[in-house]
């Protein structure tokens, strides 16, 4: 298997735009990201999309295909990869997957998305499939995603401690991340009594303490060593990828599920924890090798229990380490220096491309304004409908 390597990357800024197609979000990304390796789309060997539900795509998901026929006709293979908001990491281990194999020597990932308004309105899923788990949950049980987060947040709480005072400062961190991000969303910051003064969503968890829905695109060019030798940037190399699903008797709230049995020896978010196991052995490393993380927080819970549930740290570890500033910048364990979701809004299927994104730009010292000092080996974990997981490990 050949390495492979970050030739260049490139994002359009996350927010609402209402005046411009899911299309042309994606064509400005993977503009950026040609422009950045310093090539053009007749270079491209392949290009690997994630699909979104909600629009694009000719209307079967065929977001690859879409691209190519809008820009560069070139009889390229275009691959269409699903799995819901772990969607663009998948992206990225499949294309990385085809340079390793030998099947290109340059190949684009790609991620667009825009969103619908509101905690994605209309339930997923087919009305007419009695089969659709999904669609059951949603119209069964009437709750948007955060009543789930929520539940977590409240399990939390009562098992390790957790008190809204931490909480709320988890969203503080990643908010003071973004204000240095051009591409993010929301860069204002934000104190503790802000967070805990605005609306409560789903108690305990507040407005300012989950993450938007928004419209963005990230995209990244893969090759081999010689291609990024022959380009001349840093040498920012996919150290491993991995892409796995959730497994029996995970306590994650998942309403409803093959699997309503819980078991102490199945780890929380079983499908990113896997991921993230996986793409750390294809990479020769452990979490301790690991200088900056960039994972999903789609809500404040999520910032405090990833990094214990992926194995980074011990149960109740993230509280005292977020209150020492140890998720900071310049902390022990950087968490999220682009902001996360919660400065982005999620824009579901670009989201885990964008964090790959935002590793390569930290390894390269490109960070103006949020970089984390030395990183050299960062690590991405998202998560996904149908229980699907995906990390993307890159070393400098």
């Amino acid at each position: 298997m050949r390495s492979v390597y970050v030739l260049g990357v490139g994002a359009h800024p996350w927010g609402k735009f209402p005046e411009k197609p899911q299309l042309q979000l994606a064509i400005e990304a993977m503009s950026a990201a040609l422009g950045d390796a310093g090539l053009r789309w007749r270079d491209l060997r392949g290009l690997v999309a994630a699909s979104s539900r909600f629009e694009g795509g000719l209307g079967w998901g065929l977001h690859a295909n879409e691209l190519l026929q809008s820009v560069a006709e070139s009889g390229i293979p275009a691959v269409n990869v699903g799995g819901g908001c772990a969607a663009g990491g998948i992206a990225i281990h499949t294309a990385a997957s085809m340079v390793a194999s030998g099947e290109c020597d340059v190949i684009g990932a790609v991620g667009a998305e825009r969103m619908p308004k509101g905690f994605i309105p209309r339930p997923p899923g087919v009305p007419d499939d009695i089969t659709d788990t999904d669609y059951l949950r949603w119209v069964a049980v009437g709750a948007t995603n955060p009543a789930y987060w929520a539940l977590e947040a409240r399990r939390r709480m009562h098992e390790l401690g957790t008190t809204a005072e931490v909480l709320a400062q988890a969203s503080v961190e990643m908010h003071q991340h973004a204000t240095g991000n051009p591409l993010a969303r929301y860069r204002k910051e934000l104190t503790i009594d802000d967070v805990i003064a605005s609306p409560t969503v789903s108690d305990p968890l507040h407005l300012l303490e989950i993450c938007a829905v928004s419209d963005g695109a990230a995209a990244l060019i893969l090759g081999t060593e010689e291609q990024a030798r022959r380009s001349g940037g840093p040498m920012i190399r996919v150290a491993g990828s991995a892409v796995a699903t959730g497994q029996f008797g995970d306590p994650a709230v998942r309403i409803p599920t093959v699997a309503t049995a819980s078991d102490d020896a199945v780890v929380h978010t079983s499908e990113v924890a896997g991921a993230v196991r996986a793409a750390q052995q294809a990479a020769g490393i452990g979490p301790a090798d690991v200088d900056v993380l960039e994972m999903a927080d789609n809500s404040a819970w999520h910032v405090l229990a990833w990094p214990e549930s992926l194995g980074f740290l011990e149960p109740g570890q993230s509280d005292w380490m977020l209150q020492r500033g140890d998720f900071g910048l310049d902390g022990a364990f950087p968490v999220n220096p682009s902001g996360g979701f919660l400065s982005f809004g999620e824009a579901t299927t670009a989201q885990g491309v964008l964090q790959v994104c935002e590793l390569a730009w930290q390894l390269r010292k490109e960070a103006v304004g949020r970089q984390v000092p030395g990183a050299r080996v960062g690590q991405s974990a998202v998560l996904g409908l149908g229980a699907n997981g995906a990390s993307v490990v890159l070393t400098a």
